[in-house]
């Protein structure tokens, strides 16, 4: 699919530099043999790290975090299981993140696919989609503090407008798992309710012994269920981003 192309160049587009070195040192043919050897070893591990850096590029650590307190507030261990979990943070990530894949195939890979760009600029039309999508959700004091955390922060003028995707992608990723313990706190508060009408109760009944958890389950389950639960989280999650 050419989504995953755009989203694989993207997530090499973290290392910009590095990788259009690697590129374009390969595409000369000139070197020793042990230099191509070290360049070849150095892009299969930037393509190996290239999916853990599209995670952190993407929405999907904020929904898979709320969807796990979900699963915890309802009061539920293995089910869904975690990898029914990820499924779903996987599936809403692609309905949010494909203005960005398209954008990113069209204004990069497909341009360097037909040989209409260099690539340098292909990396550079690459990554702005994705550093944009960041930048619209990164909270200005985590950027700032993560930027002072550097060594070199004197030498290192971090710009708001376009900071280096090395202070860009963890401070989007902090901002987002943020929000995500927001979103959780106000998940967890009607389940919270319903655990403790049902333990006041047994207390009034005297069934002490009973574990407020095991009664309240069902109840929590059917509120759920009536609600529509599901749906409705996942709307609201992906509508905060659009």
């Amino acid at each position: 699919m050419r989504w995953c192309l755009a989203a694989a160049l993207a997530a090499l587009a973290a290392g910009p530099a590095a990788a259009q070195g690697i590129t374009l040192s390969m595409g000369d043919g000139g070197g020793s043999l042990a230099g191509l050897s070290i360049q070849l070893f150095l892009l299969v591990t930037v393509i190996s790290l290239a999916p853990g850096l599209l995670i952190m590029a993407t929405c999907f650590p904020f929904i898979v975090t709320v969807l796990s307190i979900l699963r915890q507030a309802i009061g539920l261990q293995q089910s869904p299981p975690n990898m029914l979990i990820v499924s779903i943070g996987l599936v809403l990530t692609y309905y949010v993140m494909d203005p960005v894949f398209t954008e990113a195939w069209t204004t990069g890979v497909d341009p360097l696919l037909q040989e209409q760009i260099d690539t340098a600029t292909a990396i550079a039309n690459i990554e702005a989609p994705f550093r944009g999508f960041m930048q619209a959700r990164v909270d200005p004091e985590t950027l700032a503090r993560m930027a002072a955390l550097r060594g070199d922060a004197a030498q290192v003028a971090v710009d708001p407008a376009v900071p280096p995707l090395s202070v860009l992608i963890p401070s989007f990723l902090l901002s987002e798992i943020a929000n995500a313990f927001q979103i959780g706190f106000l998940i967890f508060l009607p389940f919270m309710i319903i655990d403790l009408v049902v333990a006041a109760v047994l207390m009034s009944m005297g069934m002490m012994m009973v574990p407020p958890a095991l009664v309240s389950l069902p109840f929590k389950l059917a509120f759920f269920a009536v609600a529509n639960g599901w749906t409705l989280v996942s709307e609201a999650l992906v509508r905060g981003y659009f």
